[in-house]
């Protein structure tokens, strides 16, 4: 029985398929053809040198033999924790060729944080930075001595650079105090293997045995409740999403600009997995500057960009942008936010382009919608992406809402996620069986409107979104207990002009410490605890904070009477 067409289908870009044929292969089998038919090309860029497709696959063959000769097997859980650098994507393809799972960290995070992505994936390996490596370190030590890693695998940004800033093209020198931080060469914990040694060591892996269902990835999300959950997908999941460029006619021709950080699903989708499966060239930044992206976009003649609006933003804010040429780019698109109205209006008028927007979580594989570049929307999440069934529902009793009508978004596809790493109820929450078939509730409120585009309109889930970041407020709230000043603390969101939400910490504090302590001394220990997006902007001090009779915090009272007060600013 042929199933009604959905909404979208009728303004659907005839170039394109509504499903994908997804190739019944590993993630590694994608390097070894791409490295078959274009052994010389780039793969990637970085600050002045290339590394070719050969190149990476032999680079990532050694770390897998190093790997395995660490005691690696099939299923074994690595960690990633690095920047964005050439090593992440090699680091990358070494676990899949191991037949291991990666496990990527956002190099923001600090030793009390990271200690989480240790303990439960049971990680066995860590390849990180060197300016990471001592944090590392620290967290280990607070594990089990049975629980503690195998090996540790450090990598010096500065082995993918040129030797001399003088040797750099001026288009793609970085600021000096970025050269500094790159090319330090801290002291490395004992025991540590350093990453040249890796390569030079040329260790053989064994067979690839990998196939489409066995865990390619446990990228880690946060909830309402308790400490980030890992999301298991498989090479299958993945594959869909990384075989997804001909949405944004990505080909071998495709320069990128990679500046998403890799560690998010994002950044590792479109600027390691398709870019990968495309055989396409990226251009990789360690940290977001506006300048350097700004030349590097007539440097290199960089085509697609997928990236946050924040850095547009950013980027326009220059005194410099009349001089950025970006006349060969051809795609602009990315999510994380709502792209204001006026700076979309200045893409157009000053350079003629569309910012297409898309959404997607770490559970979807971003992304599950995206705008088609021949009809999108502003402020708008897109359509259903290829093969994906998304609906609007009533969030207390599943029934399916008409357009303009508001509920939450659940989705229904091949990219989406297995379940979350040893939560089983958590897993159970967080699908429903809708017409026949498993759909991930998303924790989004949204609507549709008649053509079939979704729009965000609230959250279900308790989320503070700065500039693209997603912090989770139980879990800054959980960090924020260690502090010695604080008894209880409630996290909220407060309006930001720049960054559109910030956060906000509601604390009581501890007997001895009040009418003595000060807001900053919170604020400072908490830029050592945690990764800095976390950080709370702005801490408040109460007596008490609201409960319910259950003794539950009552956070959305504390955080409508913020919305009252952001409201009431001119």
């Amino acid at each position: 029985m042929n199933k009604p067409p959905r909404p979208h289908h009728r303004i659907w870009p005839k170039r394109l398929p509504h499903e994908l044929v997804v190739p019944q292969t590993s993630l590694w089998f994608n390097l070894e053809v791409a490295a078959a038919r274009y052994p010389d090309k780039p793969a990637l860029r970085f600050l002045g040198r290339a590394l070719s497709y050969a190149e990476l696959k032999a680079q990532a063959e050694a770390v897998a033999g190093w790997l395995q000769a660490q005691g690696v097997a099939a299923g074994d859980r690595v960690a990633i924790y690095l920047q964005n650098c050439p090593q992440f994507v090699v680091a990358l393809y070494a676990v899949f060729r191991a037949d291991a799972v990666a496990v990527p960290v956002n190099p923001m995070n600090r030793a009390d944080e990271f200690a989480h992505y240790l303990s439960d994936p049971e990680t066995q390996v860590v390849i990180c930075a060197a300016d990471l490596a001592g944090i590392v370190a620290q967290a280990n030590a607070t594990l089990p001595a049975a629980q503690r890693l195998k090996a540790l695998l450090v990598a010096r940004y500065a082995d993918a650079m040129p030797e001399t800033p003088e040797s750099l093209d001026a288009a793609e020198a970085p600021q000096p105090a970025t050269w500094q931080w790159l090319r330090a060469e801290p002291s490395l914990p004992a025991g540590a293997t350093r990453w040249a040694d890796a390569l030079a060591a040329r260790l053989v892996p064994g067979p690839h045995r990998a196939g489409p269902d066995d865990l390619a990835l446990l990228p880690y999300t946060s909830g309402t409740t308790g400490l980030p959950k890992g999301c298991m997908h498989t090479h299958r999941s993945l594959m869909h999403n990384a075989v997804s460029g001909q949405w944004s006619q990505t080909g071998p021709e495709t320069v990128s600009l990679g500046v998403v950080p890799l560690f998010h699903i994002t950044g590792m989708m479109v600027c390691a997995l398709g870019s990968v499966y495309a055989a396409a060239t990226v251009v990789l930044l360690p940290r977001w500057d506006r300048e350097l992206a700004g030349r590097l976009f007539a440097r290199h003649r960089i085509t697609h960009w997928t990236c946050i609006p924040t850095m547009v933003i950013d980027l326009f804010a220059s005194p410099n942008v009349r001089s950025f040429d970006l006349a060969s780019l051809r795609y602009l698109g990315g999510g994380g936010a709502a792209m204001p109205q006026a700076v979309a209006q200045r893409l157009q008028d000053e350079f003629g382009l569309t910012f297409a927007e898309g959404y997607g979580l770490t559970e979807t594989a971003a992304p599950s919608h995206s705008n088609p570049m021949e009809r999108a929307k502003l402020q708008c999440l897109g359509i259903p992406f290829f093969g994906t069934d998304a609906r609007i529902v009533d969030p207390v009793s599943f029934e399916e809402l008409p357009p303009g009508q508001q509920g939450e978004i659940i989705i229904h596809g091949p990219q989406l996620f297995q379940g979350y790493w040893r939560r089983p109820e958590a897993t159970r929450a967080a699908f429903i069986e809708f017409e026949g078939k498993r759909f991930f509730r998303s924790g989004d409120l949204g609507h549709m409107d008649e053509e079939g585009y979704f729009f965000l309109t609230d959250r279900l889930k308790r989320m503070i979104n700065a500039s693209g970041y997603k912090v989770w407020p139980s879990e800054v709230e959980l960090l924020l207990y260690k502090c010695p000043l604080v008894q209880e603390a409630c996290i909220i969101a407060a309006k930001d002009a720049y960054r559109g939400e910030t956060v906000k910490a509601v604390v009581v504090l501890r007997e001895q410490a009040r009418g003595r302590a000060q807001p900053q001394q919170v604020i400072d220990w908490a830029r050592e605890h945690m990764a800095a997006y976390k950080v709370p902007q702005i801490v408040e001090f109460v007596d008490a904070l609201p409960k319910s009779g259950s003794g539950k915090v009552m956070w959305r009272q504390l955080q409508e009477q913020q919305a009252g007060q952001d409201g009431a600013q001119p």
